[in-house]
């Protein structure tokens, strides 16, 4: 008998997200537009995930530089995704130079409170670093709650004896917890995972003998859709228009995670 497992993105895909981006040199708010769509816009451009839980900024001096507060913490940062390949060297030194103070990603706080009152998960904080100008362009803050069907849904995978695992560029801290809560073996949850990083867990399940079906929601499950069995996009974000390269590379595309259930793969 074939073994299966279906490897699931986090926001998206299994958590409804919520997120206030800053654009660092405007001092604008935008919330609906998709960080990923807004780092393909740019020829030079990395999302860099902040590996920390983001209510410790709440006691920090708003004035503190973000530089100063991560490299004098040993703050650890992963890239999950990026338009023009970089080195996390390249970033530390990008970062060391930087202007951007605490005070960028604090002023998201509250209409990110505002938008999610009963949040389960908080995914943190992340920056969009401009590589061409180097510097720190946007900060995220980002939470959400998991769609409807989505323990079930897994329960019901698990019970058909469909391997489960999760693989998605948020910080080790929210993707542990998201584990604990949808019942996923915590060595079966892979954070920040970058584009090629997804693609390879997809592999490296399929050298084990798994047939694979991968499902997401966004320009960085590309690769993963290309190397899995079956490809699913879900569009239960609805935060936007999915492009039609994203669409091209899937074999289903649903509207509910609950209909995982009805694909044989």
């Amino acid at each position: 008998m074939t073994k299966k497992a279906i490897v699931f993105d986090n926001s998206g895909t299994l958590l409804e997200r919520f997120r206030v981006i800053k654009d660092v040199g405007t001092g604008e708010f935008i919330t609906n537009v998709n960080s990923l769509d807004l780092i393909d816009t740019c020829l030079n451009a990395a999302l860099v995930i902040l590996q920390f839980n983001t209510n410790r900024l709440k006691d920090i001096d708003p004035n503190t530089l973000v530089s100063d507060f991560v490299l004098e913490n040993k703050i650890d940062f992963d890239i999950s995704y990026y338009t023009t390949d970089v080195s996390k060297e390249e970033i530390t030194a990008i970062l060391e130079k930087d202007t951007a103070t605490i005070k960028e990603i604090t002023d998201t706080f509250p209409l990110l409170k505002e938008r999610v009152p009963n949040m389960e998960l908080c995914n943190g904080s992340a920056v969009i670093i401009d590589i061409a100008e180097e510097r720190i362009a946007y900060t995220i803050t980002s939470a959400g709650q998991l769609f409807s069907g989505v323990k079930d849904t897994i329960a019901k995978l698990q019970e058909n004896e469909i391997d489960v695992f999760i693989a998605s560029g948020d910080r080790s801290g929210t993707i542990k917890r998201l584990a604990n809560i949808t019942g996923v073996p915590e060595d079966h949850a892979f954070a920040t995972a970058s584009t090629h990083r997804k693609a390879e867990i997809v592999g490296n399940l399929q050298d084990e003998g798994y047939k694979v079906m991968m499902v997401g929601d966004g320009p960085n499950d590309i690769l993963a859709f290309e190397q899995a069995d079956s490809a699913v996009l879900t569009i239960e974000q609805r935060d936007g228009d999915f492009p039609d390269k994203l669409k091209g590379h899937a074999d289903f595309v649903i509207e509910e995670i609950s209909e995982v259930l009805q694909i044989d793969f």
